[in-house]
């Protein structure tokens, strides 16, 4: 979802500026728009800089918020397998704040791994990396994989680690996202 029209804000709300990662808080009143609402945050141009606003706060920007995308599937808080589509589905519903493409058809996950842990679950290993590596929402991003990853049933816990190693290039797009952002 994309749209240029202005929007003022209902309430007081937090965000995060886009790249640098800062908190910031902005007033009920502030004429914001949307360049980007996909996944579970939105993307807002205000005064010129970009800033992230979490689902959460969806109704600062007269929205209803939602609840988190959990795939209930009879969660099991125990053993049993965990289906690893599922898990790559999570991740697809992760986006990079400042391209509207997911972070796994941008090639920004390098590895997933799960594990059996004994008696009681399984743990998600996650590797992945930044567009760039001066980005200040690699805590953010990584955060949003690893609660998303939390909501796959019979997985129990999730460890999200960030690398620079390979630095991630265009080539690693999906052939989708290439013909998406017209890098083909």
């Amino acid at each position: 979802m994309y749209t240029n029209e202005e929007i003022i804000l209902e309430r007081d709300c937090e965000a995060i500026l886009i790249p640098s990662g800062a908190h910031v808080l902005l007033l009920k009143g502030s004429v914001v728009s949307i360049t980007q609402a996909l996944g579970s945050s939105y993307t807002v141009n205000i005064d010129g800089n970009l800033a992230r606003i979490a689902d959460k706060d969806a109704d600062a920007l007269g929205f209803e918020v939602e609840m988190s995308s959990k795939p209930d599937v009879n969660k099991s808080t125990g053993g049993g397998n965990v289906d690893e589509s599922l898990i790559w589905d999570q991740m697809r519903t992760c986006y990079d704040p400042e391209i509207p493409i997911n972070i796994v058809d941008l090639g920004l996950i390098y590895r997933c791994q799960i594990t059996p842990v004994e008696n009681w679950g399984n743990k998600v290993d996650i590797l992945m990396t930044l567009t760039a590596p001066g980005c200040g929402m690699g805590q953010f991003l990584a955060e949003d994989v690893r609660s998303k990853v939390a909501a796959v049933p019979n997985v129990t816990a999730v460890n999200v680690e960030l690398t620079f190693d390979p630095p991630w290039d265009q080539s690693m797009m999906s052939e989708a996202a290439k013909i998406e952002t017209g890098l083909y």
